[in-house]
Order: structure tokens, then C-alpha cells, then sequence
């Protein structure tokens, strides 16, 4: 790899640089990341948002472009949930059971009592599933999709719970609870849930693998970088409400841009109070969002999303007004490096 090149190419940047769209070239070139989306925003504007490389062999990539966002998946179902506690469609001690009783006496006694907010912040001890499990197979769940979300949970409410967890148990397994309670309270799909979320912020949410059924779209790779081939992943459809949304890098920065919004009190979703509360409601992961607190002194929210054949992540500085997000059509454990000295550059020019 070219790290020296990429590093003296950090080195030569300076505080009046006014694109880092070479060096997040040279980044995306030194890894071998087939195509690498950045954008920097503040609640009202976009500082700075490229596209670079290939979606597929040959074809450049473009901001029109969809990408897998994986577990940012998470953040949004929590959006949703909070969207119909405001409603009074449910509230966050609703336990899981009340809306789906018959359930109940075929469930593992270890979760008579999980409830919305246990499902969203790694707060239980439900198995540990991931799309790469073996079991259960396509063959023990049937029917359209939201059946097989729903025979799903069926599955795993009757596994035994983990036992070597303390706080946060990180599983996509709640979500899936999670994702069937907020339909049941809305009576809407998830899909539908996601879409009307869209159509407030007038962006456009979509779901699985972005080359299925459109092949001109984005191709995810894997660690390889053997492309993906289009295909709809059952499993992912499973982990739904977990992380199978793909976006467009332009909308998903509105989305975030909306975050920010929320903590200045000027989004007409939610109060300043309930955005706290889904990003720093608790200890080290609230509802979707990791978060920290940086040498400035400011708290950063971050996740990362990795569905098998992209990478992406976003981090979210409130008290700076900031927030830096990149996409990638790779998953290969390098490029987390690569991301890290481009967040690195762009955070020391924009602001943490």
C-alpha cells in the first residue's frame, strides 16, 4: 500500500485547504477502496460532500449513488420509536409481551420481561445473531417478509439468553423485537414506518442490497474485494429494523443534519430533550448511538455500519455543530485505518 504517500499528503494540508477531496482520493486509492463518499455537515449546511471512485468495475460512482448503511440502521429504528412515544403509540417500558402475548408461553423465561428500550440499547440478554449465523435456516422461516420477521423472533425468543454480559449485549436480536413492536403499535409495516420518516424529511430510504433489483446501482465487496453479485439477503431481511436500509449519501446527511437540528430545538420531530435522551439517555450506547467524550471536551456519537460488502460510519460532534460521514462499497478491516486519518484531517479542519 502507498501509506507513505498518503501521509506526506497529510502532512502537506493545511488549515486553508479548501477540498480534501485529493486526499480522500489518495486514501481511497492507498486502500483499495473501490468507492468512498464524505461529507461534512453543520444543521444548516453541507461544508463539504464528494464522491469518489467506482460503484462497479468501471462505472464511477456519483452522489445519486445508494449504499448499504448497516447497523445506522439502528439509529433510525430509534428515530421511529420515539416518533410514536411522542404519539403515545407505545412507550419505552412497554414490555414485549403486552403487544405480543401469545408469544409468551413458548419464549425462554429469561425474557418475560424485555421491554421496548431494553430491545434498542443492548440492555438484554437475547442471543447474539448476526447475518452470518447458520441457523436458523431458510427453510424453518416461512412466508412473505414480515412473517418471516416475525417467525424469526418466534425462533429466537425460544434460544437460551446469553450469560457473560454485564451492561450492553451487543446483538441485533433486539432490534428484531424492536421492529416488530413498533409495527404492531402503528399497525404499519417497518418498510411503511421508514417511508414515512422519509416523506417528512423528504429523503428517500430504501432496503437491501442497492445492485438488486437495479444493477446500475452501487456493488458492495466483500473483504476480497470480490463484488457482491445482486441478490436479496433473507437473513438481512430478518435483521430488518437492525441494519438494511441503504441511502444515498446526500439524503442520509439531511437525516443527520436533522440530528442536529434536534439538538438546537429547531426539528419539528422531536423536542431537544428527546434527541439527548435517544443519543446520551444512557451509559456508553443510548438508543442507536455509541457515544464518548472527545479531548475538547465535547460528547461525539458514532456508529458504524458493516452488512458484509460496505462500511460506513458517521460521527456527530452536537456542541460543535458538527458532523463527518463516509461511505465505502468494501468491508475488509484496512479501511476502518483509512477512514480514521480522512476523519482525522477533516475534524481538525472543521472543528470537533
Amino acid at each position: 500500500m502507498k501509506i507513505p504517500a498518503v501521509a506526506l499528503l497529510l502532512l502537506s494540508f493545511t488549515a486553508h485547504a479548501q477540498s480534501f477531496k485529493p486526499l480522500a482520493d489518495s486514501i481511497r486509492k492507498a486502500y483499495d477502496i473501490p468507492a468512498l463518499g464524505y461529507a461534512v455537515v453543520s444543521a444548516d449546511s453541507i461544508l463539504e460532500m464528494e464522491m469518489l471512485g467506482d460503484k462497479k468495475a468501471n462505472t464511477p460512482a456519483t452522489l445519486n449513488d445508494r449504499f448499504r448503511i448497516g447497523s445506522n440502521t439502528k439509529a433510525i429504528t430509534g428515530m421511529v420509536a420515539a416518533l410514536l412515544v411522542k404519539r403515545q403509540l407505545v412507550q419505552w417500558n412497554t414490555p414485549f409481551f403486552s403487544l405480543f402475548p401469545e408469544l409468551k408461553s413458548s419464549s425462554n423465561a429469561a425474557y418475560q420481561h424485555i421491554t421496548l428500550l431494553q430491545t434498542l440499547t443492548f440492555r438484554n440478554k437475547l442471543p447474539r445473531y448476526t447475518y452470518t449465523n447458520a441457523v436458523p435456516t431458510k427453510q424453518q422461516i416461512r412466508g412473505n417478509e414480515a412473517q418471516q420477521r416475525y417467525a424469526f423472533v418466534k425462533w429466537l425468543l425460544r434460544q437460551p439468553p446469553v450469560t457473560d454480559t454485564a451492561t450492553l449485549n451487543l446483538t441485533n436480536a433486539g432490534y428484531a423485537l424492536a421492529g416488530l413492536m413498533l409495527e404492531k403499535a402503528s399497525h404499519k409495516t417497518y418498510p411503511q414506518l421508514i417511508a414515512d420518516l422519509g416523506q417528512q424529511l423528504h429523503i428517500h430510504f430504501a432496503f437491501g442490497a442497492p445492485n438488486f433489483p437495479d444493477t446500475t446501482q452501487t456493488w458492495g465487496h466483500d473483504a476480497s474485494g470480490q463484488a457482491e453479485a445482486p441478490a436479496s439477503n433473507y437473513k438481512l431481511n430478518w435483521l430488518m429494523a437492525a441494519g438494511n436500509i441503504n441511502i444515498t449519501l446526500p439524503d442520509y446527511a439531511r437525516y443527520i443534519q436533522e440530528q442536529l437540528k434536534g439538538f438546537a430545538g429547531t426539528s419539528p420531530l422531536l423536542t431537544a430533550a428527546d434527541f439527548n435522551f435517544l443519543y446520551y439517555g444512557l451509559p456508553k450506547f443510548a438508543v442507536g448511538w455509541f457515544w464518548q467524550m472527545n479531548d475538547a471536551g465535547h460528547l461525539v456519537s458514532e456508529n458504524t455500519g458493516n452488512p458484509g460488502t460496505f462500511i460506513t460510519t458517521v460521527h456527530i460532534i452536537k456542541d460543535a455543530n458538527r458532523a463527518y460521514i463516509f461511505f465505502t462499497n468494501i468491508q475488509r478491516d484496512k479501511v476502518y485505518e483509512g477512514l480514521t486519518l480522512l476523519y482525522e484531517a477533516l475534524e481538525k479542519h472543521y472543528g470537533h
